[in-house]
Protein backbone atom coordinates (compact mmCIF):
# COMPACT_ATOMS: atom_id res chain seq x y z
CA UNK A 1 0.00 0.00 0.00
CA UNK A 2 1.40 3.49 -0.88
CA UNK A 3 1.62 6.01 1.25
CA UNK A 4 -0.92 8.18 0.07
CA UNK A 5 -3.09 5.11 0.22
CA UNK A 6 -2.51 4.59 3.39
CA UNK A 7 -2.77 8.28 4.65
CA UNK A 8 -6.83 8.73 2.72
CA UNK A 9 -7.29 5.10 4.55
CA UNK A 10 -6.19 6.62 7.87
CA UNK A 11 -8.23 9.79 7.00
CA UNK A 12 -10.98 8.06 6.25
CA UNK A 13 -11.11 6.18 9.81
CA UNK A 14 -10.70 9.33 10.97
CA UNK A 15 -13.53 10.53 9.63
CA UNK A 16 -16.35 7.26 10.12
CA UNK A 17 -14.85 7.94 13.87
CA UNK A 18 -15.97 11.23 14.09
CA UNK A 19 -18.79 10.79 12.04
CA UNK A 20 -20.08 7.87 14.78
CA UNK A 21 -19.02 10.04 17.87
CA UNK A 22 -20.45 12.96 16.75
CA UNK A 23 -24.02 11.32 17.15
CA UNK A 24 -23.32 10.12 20.23
CA UNK A 25 -22.92 13.75 21.10
CA UNK A 26 -26.00 15.25 19.23
CA UNK A 27 -23.54 17.49 17.38
CA UNK A 28 -25.41 16.81 14.60
CA UNK A 29 -23.85 19.89 12.49
CA UNK A 30 -20.46 17.71 12.83
CA UNK A 31 -21.63 14.87 12.19
CA UNK A 32 -23.36 16.40 8.86
CA UNK A 33 -19.87 17.90 8.15
CA UNK A 34 -18.15 14.29 8.01
CA UNK A 35 -20.44 14.33 4.41
CA UNK A 36 -19.57 14.74 0.97
CA UNK A 37 -23.22 15.02 0.61
CA UNK A 38 -25.33 13.93 3.44
CA UNK A 39 -27.36 10.49 2.82
CA UNK A 40 -28.50 7.82 4.61
CA UNK A 41 -30.00 4.40 3.81
CA UNK A 42 -31.84 2.64 6.48
CA UNK A 43 -32.40 -1.19 4.88
CA UNK A 44 -34.52 -2.49 7.01
CA UNK A 45 -37.52 0.22 6.88
CA UNK A 46 -36.58 1.20 3.45
CA UNK A 47 -35.89 4.76 4.29
CA UNK A 48 -33.64 7.01 2.46
CA UNK A 49 -32.77 10.40 3.91
CA UNK A 50 -31.17 12.38 0.84
CA UNK A 51 -29.40 15.95 1.14
CA UNK A 52 -28.85 18.10 4.23
CA UNK A 53 -31.90 18.76 4.95
CA UNK A 54 -33.93 15.50 5.56
CA UNK A 55 -31.01 14.09 7.41
CA UNK A 56 -31.65 16.48 10.17
CA UNK A 57 -35.27 15.40 9.87
CA UNK A 58 -33.80 11.89 10.36
CA UNK A 59 -31.89 13.02 13.48
CA UNK A 60 -34.53 14.96 15.10
CA UNK A 61 -37.13 12.11 14.37
CA UNK A 62 -34.98 9.78 15.69
CA UNK A 63 -33.56 11.50 18.60
CA UNK A 64 -37.21 12.84 19.76
CA UNK A 65 -38.21 9.06 20.12
CA UNK A 66 -35.08 7.79 21.23
CA UNK A 67 -33.37 10.78 23.19
CA UNK A 68 -30.52 8.79 24.25
CA UNK A 69 -30.06 6.53 20.94
CA UNK A 70 -25.99 5.80 21.04
CA UNK A 71 -23.58 3.58 19.18
CA UNK A 72 -20.84 1.60 20.47
CA UNK A 73 -18.48 0.22 17.86
CA UNK A 74 -17.20 -3.28 18.14
CA UNK A 75 -15.27 -3.65 14.61
CA UNK A 76 -14.16 -1.49 12.09
CA UNK A 77 -13.20 -2.87 8.81
CA UNK A 78 -11.48 -1.21 5.19
CA UNK A 79 -12.61 -1.66 1.72
CA UNK A 80 -11.39 0.09 -1.34
CA UNK A 81 -13.91 3.08 -1.63
CA UNK A 82 -15.90 1.94 2.09
CA UNK A 83 -15.20 1.68 5.84
CA UNK A 84 -17.45 -1.44 7.06
CA UNK A 85 -18.61 -1.19 10.78
CA UNK A 86 -20.20 -3.24 13.28
CA UNK A 87 -21.77 -1.73 16.26
CA UNK A 88 -24.41 -2.00 19.15
CA UNK A 89 -26.67 0.39 18.59
CA UNK A 90 -28.96 1.49 21.62
CA UNK A 91 -31.72 3.48 22.86
CA UNK A 92 -34.49 4.00 25.07
CA UNK A 93 -38.11 4.56 23.40
CA UNK A 94 -39.52 7.60 25.53
CA UNK A 95 -41.46 9.85 22.88
CA UNK A 96 -42.87 9.15 19.72
CA UNK A 97 -41.80 7.47 16.74
CA UNK A 98 -44.49 7.52 13.93
CA UNK A 99 -47.52 7.26 15.18
CA UNK A 100 -46.13 4.75 18.40
CA UNK A 101 -46.69 6.15 21.81
CA UNK A 102 -43.37 5.71 23.84
CA UNK A 103 -42.87 2.37 25.82
CA UNK A 104 -40.20 3.46 28.02
CA UNK A 105 -38.23 0.20 27.18
CA UNK A 106 -34.42 0.43 26.31
CA UNK A 107 -32.58 -1.72 22.91
CA UNK A 108 -29.46 -2.69 22.59
CA UNK A 109 -29.13 -4.39 18.62
CA UNK A 110 -25.88 -5.19 16.84
CA UNK A 111 -25.70 -3.50 13.65
CA UNK A 112 -23.76 -2.83 10.91
CA UNK A 113 -23.15 0.08 8.32
CA UNK A 114 -21.39 0.57 5.13
CA UNK A 115 -19.46 4.46 5.19
CA UNK A 116 -19.53 4.75 1.13
CA UNK A 117 -16.97 7.54 -0.14
CA UNK A 118 -16.63 8.55 -3.51
CA UNK A 119 -13.60 7.34 -4.99
CA UNK A 120 -9.91 9.06 -3.69
CA UNK A 121 -11.87 11.22 -0.73
CA UNK A 122 -12.42 11.09 2.62
CA UNK A 123 -15.80 12.56 3.16
CA UNK A 124 -18.62 9.87 3.46
CA UNK A 125 -20.86 9.80 0.41
CA UNK A 126 -23.69 7.63 1.87
CA UNK A 127 -24.21 5.60 5.12
CA UNK A 128 -26.05 2.38 4.52
CA UNK A 129 -27.36 0.80 8.01
CA UNK A 130 -28.37 -2.53 8.37
CA UNK A 131 -29.96 -4.21 11.84
CA UNK A 132 -32.68 -6.38 12.55
CA UNK A 133 -35.43 -4.56 13.25
CA UNK A 134 -37.99 -7.64 14.86
CA UNK A 135 -35.14 -7.91 17.68
CA UNK A 136 -35.94 -3.86 18.23
CA UNK A 137 -39.70 -4.19 18.13
CA UNK A 138 -39.45 -7.33 20.38
CA UNK A 139 -37.23 -5.25 23.20
CA UNK A 140 -39.59 -1.73 23.06
CA UNK A 141 -42.29 -4.42 23.98
CA UNK A 142 -44.42 -4.33 20.68
CA UNK A 143 -43.66 -7.47 19.45
CA UNK A 144 -43.12 -11.14 20.48
CA UNK A 145 -40.82 -13.73 19.74
CA UNK A 146 -42.61 -15.89 17.15
CA UNK A 147 -41.37 -18.92 18.23
CA UNK A 148 -43.01 -18.93 21.47
CA UNK A 149 -46.36 -19.21 22.81
CA UNK A 150 -47.08 -16.12 22.90
CA UNK A 151 -45.23 -14.90 19.47
CA UNK A 152 -47.53 -18.05 18.27
CA UNK A 153 -50.59 -16.50 19.43
CA UNK A 154 -50.00 -12.81 18.38
CA UNK A 155 -49.19 -14.25 14.71
CA UNK A 156 -52.31 -16.05 14.68
CA UNK A 157 -54.78 -13.24 15.88
CA UNK A 158 -52.91 -10.34 13.57
CA UNK A 159 -53.01 -12.63 9.78
CA UNK A 160 -55.75 -15.62 10.58
CA UNK A 161 -55.98 -15.76 6.75
CA UNK A 162 -52.36 -15.98 5.74
CA UNK A 163 -51.94 -18.92 8.76
CA UNK A 164 -55.35 -20.40 7.64
CA UNK A 165 -53.79 -20.71 4.24
CA UNK A 166 -50.61 -22.09 5.52
CA UNK A 167 -52.39 -24.79 7.65
CA UNK A 168 -54.71 -25.80 5.11
CA UNK A 169 -51.92 -26.51 2.58
CA UNK A 170 -50.27 -28.71 4.91
CA UNK A 171 -53.30 -30.78 5.78
CA UNK A 172 -53.45 -31.24 2.05
CA UNK A 173 -49.94 -32.50 1.47
CA UNK A 174 -48.90 -29.21 -0.69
Amino acid sequence: MTSTATDLRTRREAVVREHMESENRHEFDVTLGTFGHPRYEIIPTGDVFDGAEEVMAYFAESRTAFPDQRNRLLELHHADDAIIVEFDLMGTHLGPFRGLPPTGRAFTNRTLAIFAFAPGTDRIVCERVYFDSAAIQRQLGIAHDPLTLRGRVATVLNHPLTIGRAVGRQLLGR
